[in-house]
């Protein structure tokens, strides 16, 4: 084997002319001659021993064909240069295939001459070195890993290698996809664009439709005035809708009812129309029954079924979810389009009961960058329009069919365009606090106005500032809820008390709010400000204007006078922040345990959702929730009376005994009693604290209007875990503030 590799070698160095010297051939003669030596002298060795040494011989001669076999490896990968084709590289070999592979291509670089030559030096101490590679376990398995590595790397030209380590990268990037929290885009660490734009580059694969509406099983039937009666696709579909509400009190609702069956009607063939005409004559019950089946069979899907439920809109969030926004994936916030449905609204919508119209393609405008890949629309459709408008934050909006309002696709909170947005919110609130009190006593002032129009904005500014209250946009009459802000009020929603509860000059306060949840307070204000409010009220009829010369714009105007950006939703989170912040302040202790500090902030939030009027209706399982908490107390209070006397009865023993091992026990019992003693503490403070929240929502003032360095601050400084206040969501939606605040942060 050996003479053939030196002839091969022979051949393959033949297009060079430093190789044809007599000199080289010679030192290739002189190898090959000195091989067939080796091999003569092994095999006399081998006739003496005789046959019953004939086995060891022969795996003797195995081992050294082995040998010499990866030394020629060894020398070949000697003659690599520098171009990646033929490399050195110490202490690893070639394999045979790379070898055959350059060999059949008839691919043959030129060789330096310095090179084998002092390689050939080199191999003459062959045999003083022959068992090198076995002896060395540890270095025979990192040659076989590196003969791994650099077969790959023979196999292909440089610009491949350039290609692979591109691979490499992006493995690299996928790797860091996983572990996206810590590789989180510091979009704060960075200069904002100050010529308006939002973003220079915007890809995205566009919004995800409902499926289509799936005709009803035959057996399904409608019933008109006791008869059965086939409804058309588009009269059947909508006939679904009210189906499904069937048990829920909407339904029980008269302009719920007639908003419906004129909406219905509109998409009835005229057959259709001509036979239904009211509504009681008809029944939805059997549908009611199969969609009730159906809502079911879903609570009884298997595990794998789930699965696979997960793992497909887990494919669909990865497609559609996701946008690239300025070279940097963002996540989108509400990528799907509502389904088709009745229009439910808040409190006593005039809308309610309404058709909800299915969105499609041709209703839809698209926004992203020129240079991007536009979405495609579904097949056989077309998108109403495409936009690059880089000075707006929204991928996608359409006109829904109820109210005639834009409603759009944006980007999730914890996107870097809702995250400046936000902190340019706190900010400005921020500013206010400097000029509060400049901009309360202006007010005052204004109190004793001559003009009627200055006194009326200078205490509609008062409930602003003091109630947090909104400012409360005009509306067209009979379109939307009669819901209520301060400019809006009416004589209707306000009595005036000289005295109430041991009070002076007390304003009772009772209207519908934003969402048409009520607003009722009482509150002692100012004497200048009752004598005002006496003064509105006069020759008034209950559906007058509180404020008649007074509205949204006018007030509008006069913030932004007193100072730049303000508006009443600042006010509102000025006053929000600044009452968590002194709350905090007032209510922590150093000596609370971590879920008393939970405890106190909680209370310090219910502040500010009581302030800013965020109620809500006790939660259905309420009672029930509270009743298996209470069960856990009472049986954690047995618990610890049994450890105390349990401690009781060993420290008597103790008395007695005088011994280590009743120490112990004492010791034992008495860390028993303490672990109780805490779990029970946690189990009534978490108690109290559903109580208190029991009607009260924490969740909007602290996403919306509490600043988020307040409470990050608040954490780092009482040792609180952020994870106790800020879920996961909430901790992505505010990475902004947890990573640049300190303990010592102010509002």
């Amino acid at each position: 084997m050996s003479g053939d590799h030196a002839h091969k070698q022979h051949q393959m160095q033949s297009g060079s002319e430093d190789y044809n010297s007599h000199k080289h051939k010679d030192k290739h003669k002189h190898r090959e001659h000195s091989h067939k030596d080796l091999k003569r002298d092994e095999e006399r060795g081998n006739l003496k021993n005789g046959n019953s040494e004939h086995r060891s011989s022969s795996e003797k001669k195995h081992r050294e064909k082995e040998r010499l076999k990866h030394k020629e490896k060894q020398k070949e990968e000697k003659f690599r240069s520098s171009d990646g084709k033929y490399r050195d590289q110490e202490n690893g070999f070639v394999s045979s295939l790379s070898v055959k592979v350059e060999e059949d291509n008839g691919y043959h670089q030129p060789i330096k001459h310095e090179k084998p030559l002092k390689r050939e030096r080199e191999e003459d101490d062959y045999e003083h070195k022959p068992k090198k590679v076995k002896v060395d376990h540890e270095k025979k398995v990192k040659r076989r890993k590196q003969e791994d590595s650099d077969y790959e790397e023979r196999e292909e030209k440089k610009p491949k290698k350039r290609t692979k380590e591109v691979k490499k990268d992006s493995t690299g990037g996928k790797k860091k996809a996983k572990n996206e929290p810590q590789e989180k885009w510091k979009w704060w660490e960075e200069e904002k664009y100050t010529d308006g734009s939002k973003w220079r580059f915007l890809e995205h694969k566009g919004p995800v439709f409902p499926p289509p509406y799936e005709p009803l099983p035959d057996r399904i039937r409608f019933y008109y005035d006791g008869k059965a009666m086939k409804l058309s696709p588009g009269a059947e579909e909508v006939a679904t809708f009210y189906a499904k509400m069937l048990d829920h009190e909407y339904t029980t609702k008269d302009i719920f009812r007639k908003n419906f069956f004129k909406d219905w009607r509109k998409e009835m063939t005229s057959e259709e129309k001509s036979k239904i005409t009211e509504l009681k004559k008809c029944d939805f019950t059997e549908m009611h029954e199969y969609f009730k089946a159906q809502s079911e069979a879903r609570k009884q899907t298997s595990k794998a079924e789930k699965q696979k439920i997960k793992e497909e809109n887990e494919r669909i969030l990865q497609e559609y979810g996701y946008c690239v926004m300025d070279n940097h994936r963002e996540r989108i916030g509400n990528f799907r389009i509502e389904p088709p449905g009745l229009f439910r609204g808040r409190g006593d919508h005039p809308k309610m009961g309404k058709l909800k119209r299915r969105i499609r393609p041709e209703d839809i405008i698209i926004n992203c960058s020129k240079d991007s890949v536009h979405p495609k629309a579904p097949p056989g459709s077309r998108w109403k329009e495409v936009r690059h408008d880089n000075k707006v934050t929204w991928l996608v909006s359409w006109t829904e069919n109820i109210q005639g309002s834009i409603k759009y696709i944006m980007l999730n909170p914890s996107s870097r365009i809702k995250g400046e947005k936000d902190w340019q919110k706190y900010e400005t609130a921020r500013r206010l606090k400097k000029s509060v009190e400049r901009i309360r006593a202006q007010y005052r002032e204004d109190w004793r106005s001559k003009e009627m129009r200055i006194r009326q904005r200078a205490v509609a500014l008062y409930f602003i500032d003091k109630l947090a209250l909104r400012a409360g946009n005009e509306k067209d009459e009979g379109e939307t809820a009669d819901t209520v802000g301060c400019c809006s009020l009416r004589v209707e929603h306000i009595r005036l008390h000289p005295q109430m509860d041991g009070q002076g000059y007390v304003v009772e306060l009772d209207f519908p709010g934003k969402d048409s949840i009520r607003y009722y307070n009482k509150v002692p204000v100012e004497k200048r400000v009752f004598k005002n409010l006496q003064l509105f009220l006069e020759n008034k009829q209950g559906k007058d204007d509180l404020f008649d010369r007074l509205n949204t714009s006018i007030l509008n105007k006069h913030l932004q006078d007193l100072m730049d950006g303000l508006t009443a939703k600042v006010f509102r989170t000025y006053n929000a922040s600044i009452t968590l912040q002194q709350q905090l302040k007032e209510l922590t202790s150093s000596d609370d345990n971590i879920p008393e500090k939970i405890l106190s902030y909680n209370r310090a939030n219910r502040a500010v959702a009581v302030l800013c009027n965020h109620q809500r209706a006790p939660p259905k399982t309420f009672e029930k929730s509270m009743h298996n908490l209470q069960t856990k107390i009472d049986e954690k209070k047995k618990q610890l009376s049994a450890a105390k006397k349990e401690l009781k009865a060993a420290k008597a023993d103790a008395k007695t005994l005088r011994n280590e091992k009743s120490k112990k026990t004492v010791e034992t019992k008495k860390k028993a009693v303490q672990r109780i003693s805490e779990q029970l503490m946690k189990l009534e403070v978490q108690a109290t604290d559903r109580e208190e929240n029991k009607q009260i929502a924490l969740g909007t003032s602290k996403l919306n209007y509490l600043d988020p360095r307040i409470s990050v601050a608040w954490c780092k400084k009482w040792g609180v875990p952020i994870e106790k206040i800020y879920n996961k969501t909430q901790r992505e939606k505010f990475a902004w503030a947890i990573d640049m605040t300190d303990e010592d942060f102010e509002f």
